[in-house]
């Protein structure tokens, strides 16, 4: 049995805190910290770690015990401090989605109203895509920042999107990966801290969630997002973090795009004043949320967009981190297009499918160190609502590899629907959460 002194000079047993969240009882604030701290310092093993989660899976976390969780989390590494920049920083979390290129207009857009956005973002796992994947498809462009380097580039440009430290909550590194094995990841307890330790941390003054909803989204119904939402914004309010969230449809991709270098290019749209009408959509309304939070909402968005003054922000940040806005994005060596059956409306188009067809022509990975083919992806030509003729392309699939045509059908087979009546249109943005 590991004991180890904790961060309170008290000795604990991860097995006794293992029997106590399983038992239903509530964690002390002193265990807590203490396997969070010893875990990170890989003072207990993974299969007791992996315990407690389970355990936590199934009995979930008191309020007291989630603040007491994520705090210990945020405490496991550095806390990035802005307070010396010139312009008031907000910051973006999306849940993650198909097709959500949302961060690459959205940054820029928000710093041209004056504010600095440091983003913070990761890479895709499976059928959803990863904001560096995207950027990385532009040539020369580089994801990793030296803190001195991210502080002046904020300074300098108001808008930067980068990985991560190492430094920055360590214990969440470490926990994300074993959730990812053991059938713990959908623990909304252990998701809301595991999103909100490094957004704290992070250090920004205001948050804005976009919690996804639907078929593409972790979050399949509005019930379990609205919960998930309310439980990240009073954590972050918790920290003094101002904090809003707004819960937006996740059952179709959004855009016309999934794919990296694919999805820069709508995102370039967006920003010459063009663009999918629900890409525009919502970035404009987090947008507007974001510099309503700071203060800064003296600016239209819709104005800065068609101005070009996001433009020219985003062309800033790309050149700043080594890339060049005007080359030209890598394009797959092969196509296959899906056409209409027969004449009709579109009826559905699932979001999940369609990222699971971008994921196995290669946007996307299986694990963390594999890969991704810059210019692999899914062109969507018809959006649910709209009249197609038989034989009208639907689909374009894009790869390097064109073996993967075949598992791409077969992920799209049965993705979406023609009918001869019109669906009911859904909104995109579902509610707000304060």
């Amino acid at each position: 049995m590991v004991t180890v002194t904790g961060p309170l000079h008290t000795p604990h047993h991860a097995i006794d805190i293992i029997r106590t969240k399983c038992d239903g009882s509530e964690l002390s604030e002193a265990q807590i910290d203490w396997i969070i701290a010893a875990y990170t310092a890989n003072e207990i093993a993974d299969e007791q770690m992996a315990a407690l989660a389970m355990a936590v899976l199934f009995r979930g976390l008191s309020r007291q015990e989630l603040d007491c969780w994520t705090r210990a989390m945020i405490n496991s590494g550095e806390r990035l401090d802005f307070s010396g920049l010139s312009r008031p920083t907000v910051d973006k979390h999306s849940t993650g989605g198909v097709g959500d290129k949302i961060t690459l207009p959205l940054v820029p857009l928000v710093a041209a109203c004056g504010a600095a956005v440091p983003q913070l973002s990761g890479r895709g796992l499976g059928h959803t895509g990863g904001t560096l994947d995207k950027l990385e498809s532009i040539p020369g462009w580089r994801a990793s920042l030296s803190n001195e380097e991210m502080m002046r580039q904020l300074e300098e440009v108001g808008a930067v999107i980068c990985s991560p430290g190492p430094g920055l909550v360590p214990a969440d590194r470490k926990l994300y990966a074993l959730r990812d094995v053991t059938g713990t990841v959908e623990s909304i307890p252990l998701i809301a801290s595991s999103i909100m330790s490094k957004k704290i941390a992070e250090g920004a003054s205001a948050l804005v969630l976009d919690v996804k909803v639907g078929s593409g989204a972790f979050m399949k119904t509005l019930e379990s997002a609205r919960e998930l939402a309310q439980i990240m914004v009073d954590l972050g309010r918790a920290e003094k973090v101002t904090t809003v969230a707004l819960l937006t449809e996740m059952s179709v991709p959004l855009g016309r795009t999934a794919g990296n270098a694919l999805e820069v290019a709508e995102a370039v749209e967006v920003l010459a004043g063009g663009g999918p009408s629900d890409v525009v959509e919502l970035t404009v309304a987090l947008a507007r949320e974001m510099i309503a939070a700071v203060g800064r909402d003296d600016h239209d968005p819709v104005d800065l967009l068609a101005s070009g003054a996001a433009m020219d922000v985003w062309r800033s940040m790309i050149k700043a981190q080594g890339g060049d806005p005007d080359a030209d994005l890598p394009v797959a060596r092969e196509t296959d297009v899906i056409t209409a059956e027969r004449d009709g409306i579109l009826q559905s188009l699932d979001a999940r499918a369609v990222g699971e067809a971008a994921w196995r022509l290669g946007a996307g990975r299986t694990r963390k160190e594999h890969a991704v083919q810059p210019g692999a992806g899914v062109v969507l030509h018809a959006k649910p609502g709209l009249q197609v003729r038989g034989g009208q392309p639907l689909i374009t699939l894009h790869t390097d590899t064109p073996e993967q045509f075949g598992r791409a059908h077969e992920a799209l087979a049965t993705a979406y629907e023609i009918g001869d009546s019109a669906p009911e249109e859904q909104p995109l943005i579902l509610g707000r959460v304060t």
